[in-house]
This record gives structure tokens, C-alpha cells and sequence, in this order.
């Protein structure tokens, strides 16, 4: 029975990768390259992007669509060998003081280390709700897909289609939650070697600049906002209809399993459990943080 459940959920993961890549956006039309001079590009006819960071400056992009909840997914392959002081950042946000943001940070490493994924959530300019990871693979090898699915329900952090955190809406219990500003999405490559690395105590060798990121395989099954009105994908529209069962659909049994095999043996910081930072209790969420 278990050969045939991995059996069942590794075609899944084919198809979806299939489907990904079928429904692939082209970055000429989705993005602007908006800092770096010439050190973001668009290649291969929009299907690859770069960025790179060197001595005098990093780079970055954003999307040119606004979107206001979806499945934003996109494949990686991060910078490699010696990347340490190194952080490429890719993340959903709004604008203004108050603004809601949902965060994918890799954070470089000396070559043969790990790299840390860290992720966090702002709502209504507040964040400091943050989890990190390492990965079970070299990020740096081969491309992997890194996804955010945003409901009004919930956040769902995903790699490789594997779950890894969940932010669940507690508005009841008074926490905000991002769901009535629309957001871009961005990424930047850029140097951070006063606190990326062991707090900053490992500083960015330039001699190996430039260091560079690759994007491929962007796709949004996603409601975008425009001048007021409000568009959304037919692949996503029916969460809207029918919330409760594509909710279970993306956080099954097996999703779960994953999610707590991840969460296990993977995080290695969850501000839900650091009693250090909140002597005085956790924040209301982290009661609803279990899946």
C-alpha cells in the first residue's frame, strides 16, 4: 500500500511540474527589471531570467501585475559555490507603511554548507513571525520550484510541492491577516553580510563575484487587480466557490505528513517557540500554527 501511495503522489508531482512549466509565463511580458543596471536579464526568449551582485551593486525585479490571492509558483537555482553575505530574496508585497508581505529569503552559505530558507509574514506593516529551514537538496544544483499559495483562509509555504509552514488567518483572536491589499511580486539578489550568515560573522568574499541566481518556470493561477477591477485565473477561481474542498485538496493527509516531516527534521528556528523572545507568552497564532 505505501509503495503505491508514493507511487500515487510522485505522478502527481510530474503532472503538476508538467502542468507548470506548460503554463509557464514569459518574463518579458510579466516583470520589469527595475534595479541593477545590467546585471538582471532576460534570456532565451523571456523563459530565463538572472540576477547577480557584485561589488558595487546587486539587482532585482518586480512583476507587473498586482495580484490579490493565487498560487504564485517559481523555479530557483540559487547561487552556488561560496555564496556566503549572499541573500536572494523572493516575495509577494504591497507598498506603504502598512503594507502585507509574504517572504521566501535564501540565505548563502560557505561552499558545503546550507543554505537558510527564511520565511516570514507581514500583515499591516508588522512581521517578526519568522521560520527557517534548511533544504533536503542543494538548492544551488538544479532548478526547484518555490511556491506561495495565499487564501483568505490561509498561507501555505511550499517547495517542491512539499508543504513547509502554514500561516493560518487568526483574525478572531485579534492577529491580522493579508487579505485587502494586493501585492507585486519581487525579488532581489543582494549583499547582507552585516547579519546573513552566523549574524554577520561570515563576510561576502568578493573574489568570487559576480554571484548569480537563476529563475525559470514562472507561473500564477491567481486573481490580479487592475485600475479597481479584479481578474481571476479559471485555475484558481474555484477556490473562491468551492474554499473548503481546495483547501483539503492542497493540505491532505499526505500534504500533512509532509508538512510534519518537514517541520521535524528541517526547521531550525520557529518564532512560535522561542521562549527567549516572548517570555511573557507566544503570539495568539501560535496557537493555530499545528496542522
Amino acid at each position: 500500500m505505501s509503495r503505491i501511495l508514493s507511487l500515487t503522489m510522485l505522478v502527481t508531482v510530474l503532472v503538476l511540474t508538467m502542468l507548470g512549466n506548460a503554463y509557464s509565463g514569459n518574463f518579458n511580458d510579466e516583470f520589469d527589471l527595475t534595479w541593477g543596471d545590467h546585471r538582471g536579464k532576460i534570456f532565451s526568449g523571456g523563459k530565463m531570467l538572472s540576477l547577480s551582485l557584485d561589488r558595487v551593486s546587486g539587482s532585482g525585479f518586480k512583476s507587473k501585475k498586482e495580484y490579490l490571492f493565487g498560487r504564485i509558483d517559481m523555479q530557483l537555482k540559487l547561487v552556488a559555490g561560496n555564496s556566503a553575505g549572499t541573500v536572494t530574496a523572493y516575495y509577494l508585497s504591497s507598498e506603504g507603511p502598512t503594507h502585507d508581505e509574504i517572504d521566501f529569503e535564501f540565505l548563502g552559505n560557505e561552499t558545503g554548507k546550507p543554505y537558510v530558507l527564511h520565511t516570514n509574514v507581514f500583515a499591516q506593516g508588522k512581521g517578526n513571525r519568522e521560520q527557517q529551514f534548511y533544504l533536503w537538496f542543494d538548492p544551488t544544483k538544479n532548478f526547484h520550484t518555490y511556491s506561495l499559495v495565499w487564501r483568505p483562509q490561509h498561507i501555505i509555504f511550499m517547495v517542491d510541492n512539499v508543504p513547509i509552514r502554514v500561516f493560518n488567518n487568526a483574525e478572531q483572536l485579534g492577529v491580522p491577516f493579508p487579505k485587502k491589499q494586493p501585492m507585486r511580486i519581487y525579488s532581489s539578489l543582494w549583499n547582507a553580510d552585516d547579519w546573513a550568515t552566523r549574524g554577520g560573522l561570515v563576510k561576502t568574499d568578493w573574489s568570487k563575484a559576480p554571484f548569480t541566481a537563476y529563475y525559470r518556470g514562472f507561473n500564477a493561477a491567481a486573481c490580479t487587480v487592475s485600475s479597481g477591477s479584479s481578474f481571476c485565473d479559471p485555475k484558481f477561481k474555484s477556490s473562491f466557490t468551492n474554499g473548503e474542498s481546495q483547501v483539503a485538496n492542497e493540505l491532505n493527509a499526505y500534504g500533512r505528513r509532509r508538512l510534519r516531516w518537514v517541520q521535524k527534521y528541517f526547521m531550525i528556528y520557529n518564532y512560535c517557540s522561542d521562549l527567549k523572545r516572548f517570555p511573557q507568552g507566544f503570539p495568539p497564532e501560535c496557537r493555530r500554527s499545528r496542522v
